[in-house]
């Protein structure tokens, strides 16, 4: 990526956090890497944890930003969730949440629960 996309990125994520913070969350991490990918925002929503893709789009001709999360961007989002469960110690059992951020023509629109876990 490069420096001004990841400018842009990144502005996108502060207004995602604080989004995720207003609501209530703790931020716990962003921008996580692991084998399988990256977690824009690791967040604690009281004993939950919420693991927030942030898609930001310029407009909607190429589809909506909530659409630019394909499965196969699903499917890393978990695999790299179970490897952030693991390496900060959190149980088999702990509950947790996919929750997606999209960002276009001006509009922010949090989605919860956006996508069930698969691997």
């Amino acid at each position: 990526m490069n420096g001004s996309r990841r400018r842009t990125g990144s502005r996108y994520e502060d207004l995602a956090a604080a989004l995720l913070e207003r609501e209530g969350c703790t931020i716990l991490s962003r921008n996580f890497y692991g084998r399988s990918g990256e977690l824009d925002i690791v967040a604690r929503d009281g004993d939950t944890l919420v693991f927030c893709e942030v898609k930001y789009r310029s407009g909607d001709r190429c589809g909506t930003a909530l659409e630019g999360v394909t499965p196969l961007k699903r499917r890393r989002i978990c695999r790299t969730a179970v490897e952030y469960m693991a390496r900060e110690g959190y149980g088999d059992g702990w509950p947790c949440r996919f929750d997606v951020i999209g960002i276009s023509s001006g509009r922010v629109r949090h989605v919860k629960n956006a996508f069930e876990f698969t691997v």
